[in-house]
């Protein structure tokens, strides 16, 4: 028991995250913007370089510093960092990180008296990194799959289709067009294990969390592929540190980190997994039907699976939880607030008075229905903006307002049927969860409580988590569940209980939203 950090490398920051176990609580907080510290340096715009024609990249060099920068601002901040027992942390998933031959002595012989940056600014054989909204790959994803055998083999074994932003169709495209730089790399990292490796000072394995967003894992045994790493690239297997244990200590922390931030000698290092598995764990999902909705600018429902079941559909992604026993299922839904935002805008409502429609309106809403299409949709695969109705006046206030919320309920539920999970909670985080009547909604569709579920960063808080188990693990056993417990619970009195009443009309409701969206679909 003690503190423990958890660091998340996302988009557009590093955010550092140090919890308290004896008391329970959030002790520290501190993010470095990349715009804000390096954009003049680094010329990136909302953390990232747009390379043009879909091609979108970062700077790991970048991030070396920003990590520098992330552990002095704590330490200056008045945080003992010589208390920490152990980190762990999230990167933004699918991004790769290309490192040459000098790699590993390098990060062997950090000297504390000079910055991280000036030391490892000559370790890449790629000076940029290619990341998750880099959508140039199309071809590398079609070949990968036609190498496997077919959209339907891949997915089977790797528990997704290919996509262009995982790793494995961006590395085919770095082979194919950079062979030379291609030749010259000694290992390929994501940036998950690119940061742990900066603390550990030596190279550290993927986790199965982040290797899940590859296209390359063997979603079931956790491990690389041999066939999917042939399909990908030549001599790929080399270059991949092997697929370790997401809970397995992997050492003490580099000399430098102790010397240079005053980290304690005997602090540990845990393997990091991708943004999104550690947002799992923050969120206390450590147990199969334990869901949890973000209700952002796009809605992003978590769920927590016992076994990794796919989707034919192509509907979500299916990742390992860094729990090292489950699996974590992920469905994207781009009209979020967009969407509760145009109704609200359309009618000249205010929040309150959005609030107020949806308890003006029974639920089922006579049944009238939308399908909220404000923009091109991800799930389902909707190309072009377009507002559906069925049974609902365009000049109706009232009853558009709960139609964009009960379409948007209907949906989760209706596209998260692949999962097979029994939906017994529902924790909903994101600017909207802090209203009550959509709240009630989202209970009466899934027929489960629904409860806001607050936290300021859920990949950092995940990962100061997983720091927090895997150190108590290696102690001698540590339970998941009072692990999570202290930090995700519920915000007091937030709680909503379905109506039961409103079962078997949602359950009817549903029915007709779907084929409504599959009439859709063919017009």
């Amino acid at each position: 028991m003690g503190k423990y950090l958890g660091i998340d490398a996302s988009t557009q920051s590093m955010t550092g995250v140090l919890i308290d176990t004896v008391t329970g609580q959030l002790e520290g907080e501190y993010s470095v913007n990349f715009d804000a510290c390096f954009g003049s340096t680094y010329g990136v715009t909302n953390g990232v370089l747009h390379l043009g024609e879909g091609v979108v990249h970062s700077s790991p060099l970048m991030w070396a510093e920003a990590l520098d920068l992330l552990l002095a601002a704590l330490r200056d901040r008045g945080h003992d960092l010589g208390q920490v027992v152990a980190v762990a942390g999230a990167g933004q998933q699918h991004g790769t990180v290309y490192l040459n031959r000098t790699a590993a002595d390098v990060l062997g012989a950090l000297d504390p008296a000079r910055p991280l940056r000036d030391q490892v600014a000559g370790i890449f054989s790629r000076p940029t990194a290619p990341v998750w909204m880099d959508t140039s790959t199309r071809s590398q994803c079609d070949e990968l799959e036609a190498a496997l055998g077919g959209r339907e083999a891949l997915l089977e074994l790797t528990g997704n289709t290919a996509f262009e932003r995982f790793s494995g169709p961006q590395i085919r495209k770095f082979w194919q067009t950079e062979p030379e730089a291609y030749g010259q790399t000694a290992c390929i990292c994501l940036v998950s294990s690119f940061i742990a490796s900066l603390l550990a000072g030596r190279l550290v394995p993927v986790d199965p969390g982040d290797g899940s967003g590859t296209n390359l894992m063997d979603i079931r045994h956790r491990q690389w592929s041999p066939q999917a790493l042939a399909a990908a690239a030549p001599d790929l297997e080399r270059r991949l540190l092997p697929i370790g244990l997401a809970s397995r200590v992997v050492g003490r922390i580099s000399p430098y980190w102790a010397a240079r931030h005053g980290l304690g000698a005997d602090c540990v290092v845990v393997p990091f997994t991708g943004d999104n598995p550690s947002s799992l764990i923050g969120l206390g999902l450590v147990t199969p039907g334990q869901v949890a909705l973000s209700l952002g600018t796009s809605d992003t429902l978590f769920a927590c699976m016992d076994a990794p079941r796919v989707s034919r559909q192509g509907e979500g992604a299916v990742f390992a939880s860094p729990d090292d026993r489950h699996y974590m299922a992920l469905v994207c839904f781009l009209n979020g607030s967009l969407a509760r935002e145009a109704v609200r805008q359309q009618f000249g409502l205010d929040w309150d008075g959005f609030a107020a429609a949806l308890r003006a309106t029974p639920p089922g809403n006579h049944g009238a229905l939308m399908l909220p299409y404000f923009a091109p949709e991800i799930v389902p695969r909707v190309g072009r903006a377009g507002v559906a109705r069925r049974g609902l006046e365009a000049t109706d206030t009232a009853a558009n307002v709960r139609a964009v919320v009960e379409a948007q309920a209907l949906s989760s539920r209706l596209h998260a049927r692949w999962m097979g999970v029994s939906v017994r909670s529902l924790n909903v985080t994101g600017g909207a969860s802090a209203n009550a009547e959509i709240l009630q909604v989202y209970a009466n569709v899934h027929g489960c409580p629904a409860q806001c579920f607050e936290t300021t960063n859920a990949a950092a808080l995940g990962a100061a988590l997983r720091a927090c188990q895997a150190q108590q693990q290696a102690a001698g056993g540590a339970d998941w569940h009072q692990v999570v417990a202290p930090f995700t619970r519920p915000v007091a009195g937030s709680t909503i209980q379905p109506d039961p009443a409103c079962r078997g009309l949602y359950d009817e409701a549903l029915a007709r939203y779907e084929a409504m969206e599959n009439e859709h679909a063919k017009a």
